[in-house]
């Protein structure tokens, strides 16, 4: 695939649909097209697109190609047919956030993957491949949106009960292999597989959970970035290319340059999430050994406690025989001191064991503490950074919003300077509307600006208050726990020398 290529293609196909070309003086701009087909060309690579910022549908299918590549910056494309070639693996549509058709049908894949960022996935089709494992095509549960899936000419297809499967595993999929799951396949499937869908429902709520105690939950998306726009003041509706360059304009930062604003917030979240998961996973490694190391050391020392008190009734068996045997007086008094000086070296021996487990238990929770906070310090400093060299997530999405507000506000100017250079009766509606109210855009693109930078900057404390405040409950609830065991401990110690002692009491 080369330049040329791309450009016959696109002739080609100006002649067919009958329709102008978009050439001017200097050439076809590819950043205009909106559609390109490249079907039976035999292309081994997919390459040269990166100027097509604007294609919305691309068709590559019937080629020879290995391996999806080069779409990085395609991020308006919402059709893409790369069906009929030798792919093996699902990866490189991370950006292709708009993406609502996808076709692999007829290629070598064996794994469905690589696919969490297209939330606006609607049709599927990946007929004709490798997929075996129906768990696997669990992973499709994840698209709220999806209307059609097609599987057919899968080894996955032709197990047992496929489609009551299918049908079960997704309830609000209204067609699959181009024919309608009818009420009457999904009742049926619901019922048979009440208990399948149970456990996977208990499964994807173990997983919302673990993101949830991970503090990141809702990462994983366009969340964060949606939200920043969500109150947006309509005056912003007079700069039309601002959208545009929401979505279009490479931000030169710590990422790769091509990416969009919009691709890299959400490359830096989900970078995030990712690492919050594993984070959590690291924090739960470690709560899990402490209490572990707890209920070894507490068996320890009760099975200490267990061979004293074991010699202690030997011992106090063969004292009771003397006290029935004793018919003196004065020697039936000293067995008696005997046997109260025996239950309180019993006492004492029990509460310096028990003091010794105390020791060791809060060494133990002080290690804790210091390793957590250690933990939760790192995962901080990756979400928050540390000034005033931040290079945490959060601090990078605030240069990002800097960045793209800079340019912004420099657009505006232009379009304002464009206006008034520009005759009246040649002037857009929007130029117009920018020259006459540039004050009014101007202070929407200041509050917009703020409110960016408020959700990012609430969804960060959320972060950082969440997991300073599981921290703090986790230590002082292992705290309080520990605090009642010893204190129960005590009260059984003493509550058993009492009960000796008037044994010793009602035996003379």
């Amino acid at each position: 695939m080369d330049e040329k290529m791309l450009q016959k293609a696109i002739v080609e196909q100006a002649a067919q649909d009958q329709v102008g070309l978009i050439v001017k003086a200097e050439g076809i701009h590819f950043n205009e097209i909106l559609k390109l087909r490249l079907e039976y060309r035999n292309i081994l690579m997919i390459d040269h697109l990166w100027e097509f910022t604007s294609l919305a549908r691309l068709d590559l299918n019937s080629n020879l190609i290995e391996k999806i590549e080069g779409l990085d910056r395609l991020i308006n494309l919402t059709w893409l047919n790369l069906s009929f070639n030798s792919i093996e693996k699902i990866e490189g549509l991370r950006s292709l956030r708009k993406l609502e058709v996808l076709n692999l049908s007829n290629n070598r894949i064996s794994v469905i993957e690589n696919m969490d960022t297209l939330e606006k996935l609607t049709h599927f089709f990946i007929a004709n491949n490798l997929i075996g494992q129906l768990d696997n095509v669990l992973y499709l549960r994840k698209f709220k949106n999806m209307f059609t899936v097609n599987l057919y000419g899968n080894p996955v297809s032709q197990v047992d009960d496929y489609k009551l499967s299918i049908a079960a595993y997704f309830p609000n999929l209204p067609c699959l292999d181009y024919r309608l799951l009818d009420e009457k396949t999904k009742n049926e499937a619901s019922i048979k597989y009440s208990y399948v869908l149970d456990k996977i429902k208990r499964e994807e709520l173990h997983k919302k959970q673990a993101e949830e105690d991970a503090f990141v939950e809702a990462l994983n998306g366009s969340d964060l970035f949606k939200s920043m726009l969500k109150d947006d003041p309509e005056a912003l509706h007079s700069v039309p290319e601002a959208a545009h360059l929401l979505q279009t304009y490479p931000v030169n930062m710590f990422l790769n340059p091509t990416l969009t604003l919009e691709c890299q917030m959400v490359e830096l979240c989900m970078q995030l999430f990712e690492t919050g998961l594993a984070e959590h996973k690291r924090r739960e490694t470690e709560v899990n050994s402490f209490f572990s190391g707890q209920k070894e050391a507490v068996t320890h020392y009760q099975q200490k406690a267990s061979h004293i008190l074991t010699d202690f009734e030997q011992r106090r068996k063969v004292r009771m025989v003397e006290l029935q045997q004793s018919s003196a007086p004065d020697l039936l008094k000293v067995n008696i001191n005997h046997c109260k000086e025996e239950i309180n070296q019993l006492c004492n021996s029990l509460m310096a064991l028990e003091f010794q487990l105390v020791s060791q238990l809060e060494d133990n929770i002080k290690k804790l503490d210091i390793n957590i906070s250690d933990m939760i310090g790192n995962f901080s400093e990756t979400a928050q950074g540390i000034y005033p060299f931040s290079f945490g997530t959060f601090a990078q999405c605030r240069d990002l919003e800097d960045n793209y507000h800079e340019n912004v506000q420099v657009m505006a100017a232009t379009l304002e300077n464009v206006a008034k250079d520009n005759r009246e009766e040649d002037r857009p509606d929007h130029d117009q509307m920018l020259l006459v109210d540039k004050d009014i855009v101007m202070d929407a693109l200041a509050t917009s600006h703020d409110n960016h930078l408020l959700k990012i900057h609430d969804r960060e404390t959320q972060l950082m208050i969440r997991a300073d405040a599981w921290k703090v409950a986790l230590v002082k609830g292992i705290e309080e726990k520990e605090l009642k065991r010893n204190r129960m401990r005590i009260s059984d110690i003493h509550r058993y020398a009492d009960h000796l002692l008037e044994q010793l009491e009602d035996s003379q």
